[in-house]
């Protein structure tokens, strides 16, 4: 029988990567975390010893805290979390559950160096239509919820890096872009260890959007559509990126759920012709 204070790694398979997801915090012992260096997409890591400092600056109404098994560690700091107001529940089966069932980890070594307030910073040129909003939207959902987003002139994408020390993507000559054929949306998915099928067709529909390649996904055109709309909406990168945040949303949705879904017009009604 589940407890009433954890989650199944099946529900927690339907959340991860929606808007909705709770915050997914890992309070594996370093130990733990040295012996298989991966992460639950979207998760944080976090010392279970000092919950009392960081528990009370947490932006979160729900989390999921996750440990080796699922036993003490995670119990002990969703328990907490509880007592400041935030609901938390520990995942069955813990991190090894979750690996186990073959379900998605990151490499916590391809997720660049976080700031002093725990974010990754990514550097890109600026007027985004198609790549350089589906990564984002990748890296939000998937990787570091957190992630913050420079959009720049394109010629000083290199110098803001560095002074910065914020990563670059989607330009040339550096690891996060484009690979041959493969757009730098395809490149995060497979490095980041996201090559679920819902996001291999996503992938897939984000290259030939971006690449006019509308032989690959009939869906590809729609999106190109709605990217280059968004693109003359709003004159803000970041504005466009928070619209295209749930343009994305829909499409992975999509990906995940809706592929043989039809749409009949007109519905049938009761007592009528199909």
């Amino acid at each position: 029988m589940p407890s009433p204070t954890t989650i199944s790694i099946d529900k927690l398979a339907r959340l991860f990567g929606t808007p909705g997801c709770p915050s997914l915090i890992d309070v594996r012992t370093d130990e733990d975390f040295s012996a298989d260096p991966r992460l639950l997409p979207g998760s944080i890591r976090r010392l279970h010893a000092s919950v009392p400092d960081w528990s009370g600056k947490l932006e979160a109404s729900s989390a999921i805290v996750i440990c080796q098994k699922g036993r003490k560690l995670s119990e002990g700091v969703a328990a907490w979390l509880r007592c400041g107001g935030i609901a938390a529940e520990a995942l069955e089966g813990g991190f090894e559950a979750w690996a186990a069932a073959g379900l998605p980890t990151v490499p916590a070594a391809r997720i660049p160096t976080r700031d002093r307030d725990g974010r990754s910073i990514w550097v890109t040129r600026a007027r985004p239509k198609i790549d350089r909003i589906a990564c984002p939207w990748l890296i939000r959902r998937f990787v570091d919820p957190d992630a913050v987003f420079l959009f720049v002139a394109p010629q000083e994408v290199e110098a803001v890096a560095e002074r910065f020390v914020a990563t670059p993507f989607d330009v040339e000559n550096v690891f996060w872009s484009h690979r041959g054929e493969l757009c730098t949306f395809d490149v995060m998915v497979e490095e980041f260890g996201l090559a679920t099928e819902p996001l291999l067709r996503l992938a897939r529909i984000v290259r030939a959007a971006d690449t006019a390649r509308f032989d690959l996904e009939p869906e590809a055109a729609g999106l190109l559509a709605a990217s280059l709309g968004l693109s003359r909406l709003f004159a803000d990168d970041l504005a466009q990126l928070a619209a295209g945040m749930t343009l994305y949303d829909a499409f992975y949705r999509w990906a995940r759920d809706a592929t043989g879904e039809a749409h009949n017009w007109p519905s049938a009604k009761a007592g009528g012709k199909p």
